[in-house]
């Protein structure tokens, strides 16, 4: 293979380089990353198929565009199962438990393929090809990774939209994405609660302005449904008869398109994240080698959802391509109990975990015996993303199951994380409050969000950016949308065409990051600009709360104030009202100690939980809304719409 850049982008001076207080491993192995970056990814690349190899490794000759393992030919599917079923037919490939149901399913890396060749098979019989669209709409089940792997066979392009998803949202989806056909299902189900989705996938139909040709339809017999004649088609006939029928994998050029994902919160016409496919295919498979320490053979087990990039990087892809099987989970953290998943570790032997800081939270309210009832030894390590991990509660939950927790920071846009601690090159001790350090191809920056000058001094507050190239697998564009790819994340930084993450950090003298929030998450109190993440680390370091948000409300003297909103670990603590104010003065008093007056919320409301979407995330512009009197909007994503109005109740009467 030759590997070259088309245009050579000089490595900047990277004070991580000399900062990081690591061995030299993963230092060395970082710079190789960005000072050579050709043999650095020519590298990565062998740990995947190719039908044709690649010319070039990156033409970065279009910035802010680039193109990785140019003329290479490969495929998505091949690499996550037929390499595997080939050499390994009988191992486990996709397991499926069900919390909410009762059931489990193991099914091997031969089932795997067959299941995806049948899938594939009905999909062809509808017309669908290379570069068309499928909407998936489905519930955490095994046929929703059959979808998504057999548009991957076919060179289709998959658009996994959230199950559930209320129909006006889902309608703005199938309009973007114009797909030929929607593979869904009757019903999902949460803590015990049918939720069905037939309905709301007809009402979105009826208000798009795009039709399917199709809707295959995988009947779990939770929710009885009208089938639309000529339009909807039974997938339990198809697999019947179409099962045992061979669809051979479609070549794809590398730069082709993989998929497209919405990012979750978008406003307006939805923003779809479009990937590739080479470029992932070796950056997901050098994460798992390199990052998660994954071995082939072993089981992952990620509690995401695949409506989410967690669910695609490290649900389905991601284990598949390093050979692990994927422990693919419905249901809760809590459900029958707080030791389900810990049950789950133990009966697959799972041996690296990926969860979110907002459901260990969750635990942290639950029997804390529930941690240490099942055998953990075969777990390595628990990886934590998609909210800010504080320091009280990665230290908790390290304490309570004895493993490494390692924290990961990266967006749906990136597709892999940022930043976190390599352990498949050296088991490096994780900072608590930190996600770890730049991984390797990232070029990580602070910046002056208002000169674009670098801040290379430690401790110095900034915008976290990365400089280009992205590194393969992070998103090519936005679908159908090149001039909003560069107006909304290589635009916003005077002076610098950079990729901006939106969000503050800090680096530490040792060269670990932190976190400190999205930058329009910032309140303005009378001229002070204060970071909500600051201020709801120092709130959820005090021992009777178990977590917070912190939002900037409108304040006619101040400009804003912050407002905290707490949910106890005891909620006796708080139960008569001169307890309640007695707990409120020792958190305030807490913040003017270690962050001072300036950072003191105007009032900490305690509540019995607090409005998220169903992946965890916290909807701080909600909440701020409710604060403000006004209308938060669409909540398409809402969990529990009690949390919510458990806040506006608190706001009755408030100005």
């Amino acid at each position: 293979m030759r590997a070259k850049f088309a245009r050579r982008v000089a490595p900047p001076p990277n004070p991580n380089d000399k900062e990081m207080t690591m061995t030299s491993r993963y230092v060395d192995f970082y710079r190789r990353s960005i000072d050579d970056p050709d043999s650095f990814w020519t590298e990565q690349a062998r740990l995947i198929d190719w039908e044709r190899p690649f010319d070039q490794v990156c033409d970065a000759s279009h910035p802010p565009f680039a193109r990785w393992f140019v003329g290479g030919r490969t495929n998505l599917c091949h690499n996550a199962v037929d390499r595997h079923a080939a050499r390994r037919p009988a191992d486990p490939a996709l397991i499926w438990a069900s919390s909410e149901v009762g059931q489990e399913r193991v099914i091997s890396f031969a089932e795997l393929q067959a299941e995806v060749e049948a899938m594939a098979a009905m999909l062809r019989e509808q017309g669908v090809g290379v570069g068309d669209r499928v909407l998936i709409y489905m519930p955490m089940i095994p046929e929703a990774a059959f979808a998504m792997l057999a548009c991957a066979r076919i060179g289709a392009i998959h658009s996994v939209v959230f199950g559930g998803f209320a129909s006006h949202a889902l309608a703005n989806r199938i309009d973007d994405a114009e797909p030929v056909l929607i593979v869904s299902a009757d019903a999902g189900s949460r803590n015990g609660k049918v939720v069905p989705y037939k309905p709301l996938l007809d009402e979105a139909i009826r208000l798009a302005a795009h039709r399917p040709a199709a809707v295959l339809m995988v009947d779990r017999g939770l929710s009885p449904f009208e089938r639309v004649e000529g339009r909807d088609l039974d997938y339990a006939a198809l697999r019947a008869r179409l099962l045992g029928t061979r669809v051979a994998c479609e070549w794809l050029p590398s730069d082709a398109i993989s998929y497209t994902l919405y990012t979750s919160g978008t406003t307006g016409r939805p923003k779809g994240v479009q990937r590739d496919v080479g470029g992932y295919a070796v950056a997901l498979a050098a994460s798992m080698a390199h990052i998660y320490d994954g071995r082939a053979g072993e089981t992952f087990f990620s509690t995401s959802d695949i409506g989410w990039v967690v669910g695609h990087s490290y649900i389905v892809y991601g284990p598949l391509i390093a050979g692990m099987a994927t422990l693919m989970y419905e249901g809760t953290p809590v459900s029958p109990d707080a030791a389900v998943w810990w049950k789950l570790v133990e009966r697959h032997r799972v041996t690296v975990m990926f969860s979110a800081p907002t459901a260990v939270r969750v635990l942290k309210k639950q029997d804390p015996a529930c941690l240490t009832r099942h055998d953990l030894s075969s777990l390595r390590a628990l990886f934590l993303a998609g909210e800010p991990l504080d320091e009280p509660t990665a230290r908790w939950i390290a304490d309570a199951i004895g493993k490494p927790v390692i924290d990961n920071y990266w967006q749906t846009e990136t597709g892999w994380p940022i930043l976190t601690l390599a352990r498949g090159i050296e088991p490096a001790e994780p900072k608590f409050g930190s996600p770890g350090v730049p991984m390797f191809g990232y070029r990580v920056r602070l910046l002056d969000e208002r000169t674009g000058e670098p801040l290379d001094e430690p401790r110095r507050k900034g915008l976290l950016a990365i400089e280009f190239p992205l590194p393969p697998g992070c998103m090519q564009t936005v679908w159908r949308d090149d001039e909003r790819f560069v107006r909304t994340y290589w635009s916003s930084v005077p002076g610098r065409q950079v990729y901006s993450t939106f969000d503050w950090a800090l680096r530490d003298e040792d060269g670990y990051y932190f976190i400190l929030g999205r930058s329009d998450d910032v309140i303005n109190v009378a001229g002070h600009r204060l970071g909500t993440r600051e201020i709801e680390e120092c709130v959820a370091g005090h021992p009777a709360v178990a977590e917070v948000a912190v939002v900037g409300v409108a304040d006619a003297l101040k400009g804003q104030v912050a407002m905290a909103f707490a949910v106890l670990k005891d909620p006796a603590r708080a139960a008569a009202p001169e307890d309640a104010l007695a707990l409120e003065g020792e958190i305030l008093r807490r913040v003017d100690q270690q962050l001072g007056a300036v950072a003191r919320p105007s009032r900490v409301r305690f509540v019995g939980l607090l409005p998220k979407t169903r992946s965890g995330k916290l909807l701080r512009r909600a909440i701020q809304a409710v604060c403000e009197h006004r209308d938060p909007g669409d909540l398409i994503t809402l969990d529990d719409p009690a949390a919510l109005q458990q806040i506006h109740d608190l706001m009755k009467g408030t100005s």
